[in-house]
C-alpha cells in the first residue's frame, strides 16, 4: 500500500514505498525545504530521514517551534560530545539534553575543564559542523547495547541501559566516529547547525543524586542565524548586569552566608521591599474577602502522614523529635489551613471560606541547585486556601485569576498560562483528577485565555494553573499557581453542612500569587535592574546639601518627608555635590533633591530624577504632593 500523507492544510499526497520525510519536504519545496529540522508524524516527532511505511499526518517543524528548537539543540549537544571526545582522551559521557534556550552535556574526566578549554572545544565543534557529518540512527537489543557501550568504556550509558526493561530495543545515533545512546530525533547532518556558542561550566551530580559522582557540565546554545545568537548573547550580558545576587550586594538588600546555605538574610533595605510587598498583599486580599491566618512551622508526623506529604514529599522535608515523637518542619502550608478549617462546623451558607497565610516553609534542596534568592531552603509563600461548594469552583477560580492579574499589572508583568495535569506520583482516582482538570480548563476557556497543557506536572494532590511572568528583558519566571484539590478534604475528613442537613465535602483551591516572597523579590530586582518604582524603593528620596551651611535645611526637609510617609535621607558627608549625585545614582534612588542658597531662601528643592536627570526647581509642597501621589498609586 502506498503511503498517503495528510498535511496541516488538509491536503493529501500519495508517495511510493520507501519515501522519507525529507522526500516529502523536498517535494513541497519553498522555505520549508530549507528550514524544516524535523517532523511530527502521527503526533510523534521524527527525524527527517524517517521512512514512511503507512498513511500519516505530517507536520514539519522549524526552529521557531519549541519541538524543532529542541531537535536543533539536542543535535548541538551531540556535536559538543564528539568535540570533547576528540580533544580529551579518557573522558566518559553522562547525558546531553536540549534545555530552554540551549543544551548541555555532562562529562566524567580526571582533570577539571577550564574556560580556555571551552574555546578549544568550540573551535572543534565548528570543525565538526563544517564536516557536515550525518546523524544515523540504529537500534540494538538491550544486551547487545550493554556489551557495545561496555566496549566503549561508557559506564554511565551502561547504567542507563540496565535500568531499561529486558525486552527494550535501544536507540543509538552515530555521528562520525562517535556513537551515543539516544532516542533522538536529530538534524540530518551536523552541517545544519549554523551558529553555536559554549557558555559556561558547572558541576552536576550524576542523575541528580548527591550520593553519585560529580560530573562536569558544559552549557552551550545554538541558533540557525548568527544574528539570533548575537541577540541572545546580548540578553545574557544584560541578565548578568541585572543578576539579583550582584545587585543584592551592591544595594545592600540581602546576603547568603556560609553559616546558612540556602537561608537568605534580609538586610534593612531588603526588609523595606519585603514589607512593602506584604502590605500590598494584605491590602489586596482584604479587598478580595480573605481572612489572614498563621499556622505553626513544626507539626507532628501524624499530620504529614494524613496529608500525604510523608509518602510523597519526604525527601524534601526536615525532621526533628519533640518529647520522643517525630515532627517535621512544614514544607507546605496547606495542612495547617485544614486544621484551622476543622476547628468549627461550617454551613453551606459560610462558603466560600478564604484563608490567606504568609507562611514560612522549609524544603531540602540539593546544594548544587541553590541560587541566590531564586532557589532557597527557607521561604515565605503567600498562600491561600479557599474552601467552597463544588458549584462555586469556577467562580472562585475566576476570582483568583482576576486577583492575580491585578497584582501582576501593578508591577508591569505580562504573563502566559499553563495547565498542568496529573503527575506519575499522585493521590486519588483518575475520575477525580478528570473532574478537577476539566474544571480548570473550562474556566480558562470561558475567560478566553490562551494556555498550553503541561502534561504530568500537576501537584501530587491536584491539577494546577501556572502563571509564567515575562520580565523586562523577555525571560519568563513561574510564580503564581492555582491548584484545585479534592484529595485533602478526604484526607482530613473536612465537611460542610448542606441545604439537606447532611455533611458534604468542600472542594479546595490552593493558590499563590507571588509564589515565594524571596523569589518574587529576586525577580523584581532583575526585572527593574534594582531601579525600583518609588513605592518599592528602599530609599525614595535623598537630599543633597551643597555645603555645610545647607545641612540644617536638608535635615528639616528629611523630617518633613518622613512625617508624610516618604523614605528620605540626607547625605551630609563632606563630599562634592557631583560625587553625591553619582553615589545616589549608583544606589538607584528615585529622587535626588539638591539644596543650596537659592533653594533654602525660596523654600524649594532642585529635583533630579533617576532616569530623566535634572528636571528643575519645585516648591517643597508641590514635590511632596507629587511623590506621595506616586507612592499611593504604586506608579511604575
Amino acid at each position: 500500500m502506498l503511503p498517503k500523507v495528510t498535511l496541516p492544510d488538509g491536503s493529501v499526497r500519495e508517495y511510493t514505498d520507501g519515501t522519507t520525510v525529507s522526500d516529502v519536504v523536498a517535494d513541497l519545496g519553498g522555505r520549508l525545504k530549507k528550514e524544516a529540522v524535523a517532523a511530527k508524524v502521527n503526533g510523534v516527532v521524527r527525524d527527517l530521514t524517517y521512512t514512511l511505511t503507512e498513511d500519516a499526518e505530517v507536520r514539519f517543524l522549524t526552529f521557531a517551534d519549541d519541538e524543532g528548537a529542541e531537535v536543533y539543540r539536542h543535535t548541538s549537544s551531540h556535536i559538543l560530545a564528539l568535540a570533547v571526545k576528540r580533544l580529551f582522551k579518557g573522558v566518559k559521557l553522562g547525558i546531553g539534553p536540549a534545555i530552554k534556550d540551549g543544551f548541555y552535556y555532562d562529562f566524567d574526566y580526571s582533570e577539571s575543564f577550564v574556560p580556555a578549554d571551552l574555546e578549544k572545544i568550540e573551535k572543534e565543534m565548528e570543525k565538526i559542523i563544517k564536516e557536515s557529518l550525518p546523524l544515523e540512527r540504529f537500534e540494538l537489543e538491550r544486551q547487545e547495547a550493554v556489551e557495545y557501550f561496555n566496549k566503549l568504556g561508557e559506564d554511565y550509558k551502561v547504567e542507563l541501559i540496565q535500568d531499561l526493561p529486558e525486552d527494550a530495543v535501544i536507540s543509538c545515533y552515530r555521528c562520525g566516529e562517535f556513537v551515543d545512546l539516544c532516542a533522538g530525533p536529530h538534524l540530518p547532518t551536523t552541517g545544519r547547525v549554523k551558529a553555536v556558542k559554549l557558555l559556561n561550566l558547572a558541576g552536576a551530580y550524576w542523575r541528580g543524586s548527591e550520593n553519585n559522582p560529580m560530573l562536569q557540565r558544559i552549557y552551550g546554545t545554538s541558533f540557525p542565524k548568527r544574528s539570533q545568537l548575537d541577540e541572545y548573547l546580548h540578553r545574557l550580558e544584560e541578565a548578568k548586569k541585572r543578576d539579583h545576587r550582584k545587585l543584592g550586594r551592591e544595594l545592600d538588600l540581602f546576603s547568603i552566608q556560609d553559616e546558612g546555605p540556602g537561608f537568605p538574610l534580609l538586610h534593612p533595605r531588603g526588609m523595606i521591599i519585603r514589607n512593602a510587598l506584604e502590605e500590598f498583599w494584605r491590602e489586596e486580599h482584604r479587598k478580595a474577602g480573605y481572612d489572614e491566618i498563621k499556622t505553626p512551622i513544626i507539626l507532628n508526623r501524624v499530620l504529614w502522614e494524613r496529608s500525604g506529604h510523608w509518602d510523597h514529599y519526604q525527601e524534601n522535608m526536615y525532621f526533628t523529635k519533640i518529647d520522643e515523637q517525630d515532627f517535621s518542619v512544614k514544607p507546605m502550608n496547606c495542612p495547617g489551613s485544614m486544621l484551622v478549617y476543622k476547628t468549627k462546623m461550617h454551613s453551606y451558607r459560610d462558603l466560600p471560606v478564604r484563608m490567606g497565610e504568609l507562611g514560612l516553609v522549609h524544603r531540602h534542596e540539593l546544594s548544587g541547585t541553590l541560587h541566590g534568592m531564586m532557589r532557597v531552603r527557607a521561604f515565605t509563600q503567600d498562600d491561600a486556601h479557599i474552601f467552597m461548594l463544588p458549584s462555586q469552583i469556577k467562580e472562585e477560580v475566576a476570582k483568583v485569576i482576576e486577583l492575580t492579574d491585578r497584582v501582576y499589572n501593578v508591577f508591569g508583568f505580562d504573563y502566559h498560562v499553563e495547565l498542568s495535569t496529573k503527575p506519575e506520583k499522585a493521590m486519588g482516582s483518575d475520575e477525580m483528577w478528570d473532574v478537577a482538570t476539566n474544571a480548570l480548563r473550562e474556566v480558562l476557556e470561558e475567560r478566553g485565555m490562551q494556555f498550553v497543557i503541561n502534561e504530568g506536572d500537576g501537584a501530587f494532590y491536584g491539577p494546577k494553573i501556572d502563571f509564567h511572568l515575562q520580565d523586562s528583558i523577555g525571560r519568563t519566571w513561574q510564580c503564581g499557581t492555582i491548584q484545585l484539590d479534592f484529595q485533602m478534604p478526604e484526607k482530613f475528613d473536612i465537611h460542610y453542612v448542606g441545604e439537606d442537613g447532611q455533611k458534604h465535602r468542600p472542594a479546595v483551591i490552593h493558590r499563590v500569587i507571588y509564589g515565594s516572597i524571596e523569589r518574587f523579590m529576586a525577580v523584581l530586582i532583575e526585572h527593574f535592574a534594582g531601579a525600583f518604582p518609588v513605592w518599592l524603593a528602599p530609599q525614595q528620596v535623598v537630599v543633597l546639601p551643597i555645603t555645610d551651611k545647607h545641612h540644617q535645611y536638608a535635615q528639616t526637609l528629611v523630617e518633613r518627608f518622613r512625617e508624610a510617609g516618604v523614605r528620605a535621607e540626607a547625605d551630609v558627608r563632606n563630599e562634592k555635590i557631583g560625587y553625591k549625585i553619582r553615589e545616589a545614582q549608583v544606589q538607584k534612588v528615585p529622587y535626588m533633591l539638591v539644596v543650596g542658597d537659592k533653594e533654602m531662601e525660596a523654600g524649594q528643592v532642585s529635583v533630579r530624577e533617576r532616569a530623566a536627570g535634572d528636571v528643575g526647581s519645585m516648591e517643597v509642597d508641590a514635590f511632596l504632593a507629587k511623590i506621595t501621589a506616586e507612592i499611593a498609586n504604586k506608579q511604575r
